[in-house]
């Protein structure tokens, strides 16, 4: 036990010694090591809060369709439609995870405004139900649609502004018909809407689900679109509905398969993070290499001293080692603690945040800690401290012992 502890208090003594180094080193690491994790927060909060609108504005967490109508991909009226829509309702509303649920019938025409045409992707949809599910669409001017709004339309920012139309105003919207044929409708325009998307709002209307079945001459919709309790859930909720719904002749895709502009930020943001996570490893790696070596050569005749006395060089070796994990560990842990009273202030107050690209609302933005993200910046700190101590630790502990002696005289 005695052994241990002089082992221990050794470096120790050593780093306390050495107040202006370590104090650097420990600068250095931490400042590294809450970067890291506050960039990393950042980071999970503009995916979280992506990921939400795209599930609460256009695609909810489940959508179930046919077969064919996820090969085809089409949106027209003539698309593969769900013909067991009951059954299936009746099956999905059992399971506890459901929160809300709506059928969707999707088409494809032009909306005209007497002066001028649009062409545009419809929805027909089951407005009470919608009004829960798209909770991120933003109404500017008007409201959302309501059951009773049989002739009502709403429509996207960038539709509005195409066709100068607003709130009150009367459009014609016309469809293809699965036949080929023209069909007509008139409708009145109760809102105008924003969600994440300015791609979908230039393009986007919404119906009610009957008055949509009657402008494509359909009785069956396209989609059915689920919202669950919690988003983590999605993926054990497909595992489980999977193996239901084959019976029925449909296939449930999560909103991640869906929104493919999600998984490419994904990637973009996963790489632009990497890079930043080697250059902060490099970071510290340099800044504590550089404090090490100044620290070990000014203890040049220490280490010739204990060679002398008889001490093997891999205790040396092990020695410097420890004080690096000791400094590697007290710095990180000091980075955390500093990022998780930063993280806790930005969050508290938020960040005002412009409209990313490709969308049109701005947001506020926070900072999302995981304990995974946490643990894997302190790890980086720690191995990146160690690092920068093998090197200088394996030439201190090979000196030639005369040499050192002799060091400074």
């Amino acid at each position: 036990m005695s052994v241990d502890a002089s082992f221990l208090r050794i470096p120790i003594r050593n780093l306390f010694r050495q107040r202006t180094r370590t104090l650097a080193s420990l600068c250095a690491i931490s400042v590294g090591v809450a970067c890291l994790i506050i960039a990393g927060g950042f980071v999970k909060d503009i995916l979280f809060q992506l990921g939400e609108a795209t599930i609460h504005s256009q695609t909810g967490h489940v959508q179930i369709s046919s077969p064919a109508y996820w090969q085809t991909n089409n949106r027209s009226a003539s698309a593969p439609a769900i013909t067991n829509i009951n059954e299936i309702k009746s099956l999905i509303a059992s399971l506890e995870s459901i929160d809300h649920l709506a059928a969707r019938m999707n088409f494809v025409g032009m909306l005209n405004n007497g002066k001028r045409d649009l062409g545009v992707i419809g929805e027909g949809i089951e407005a009470d139900q919608e009004a829960a599910i798209g909770s991120f669409l933003h109404f500017f001017e008007g409201r959302a649609l309501q059951d009773s709004d049989q002739d009502g339309i709403v429509i996207g920012h960038g539709v509005a502004r195409v066709l100068d139309v607003k709130v009150g105003d009367y459009v014609t919207l016309v469809a293809t018909l699965a036949e080929g044929a023209l069909n007509t409708s008139e409708f009145k325009v109760i809102g105008i809407f924003q969600s994440f998307s300015k791609e979908f709002d230039s393009r986007a209307v919404r119906i009610p689900l009957r008055a949509a079945g009657e402008l494509i001459d359909s009785k069956e919709p396209h989609l059915l679109v689920l919202t669950l309790k919690e988003t983590q859930d999605t993926n054990s909720f497909l595992e489980k509905v999977t193996p239901k719904l084959a019976g029925f002749g449909v296939v449930a895709k999560s909103w991640v398969e869906l929104s493919d502009f999600y998984e490419k930020t994904v990637h973009l943001y996963d790489a632009q993070f990497g890079v930043l996570r080697l250059i902060v490893f490099l970071m510290v790696l340099l800044s504590v290499a550089n404090s090490i070596n100044m620290s070990l050569y000014e203890r040049t005749r220490e280490f010739g001293t204990a060679l002398a006395l008889g001490s093997h060089p891999r205790t040396v070796f092990r020695q410097i080692l420890v004080e690096s994990l000791m400094l590697g560990v007290a710095g990180s842990a000091l980075g955390a603690t500093m990022a998780l009273v930063v993280s806790w202030g930005l969050s508290f107050h938020g960040i005002p945040m412009p409209p990313p690209p490709n969308a049109n609302i701005g947001y506020l933005a926070r900072i999302r800690l995981d304990s995974t993200s946490v643990l894997i910046s302190v790890v980086i700190g720690i191995v990146s401290t160690i690092f920068a101590a093998i090197l200088p630790a394996r030439r201190a502990s090979r000196l030639p012992i005369i040499d050192a002696l002799r060091h400074g005289v």
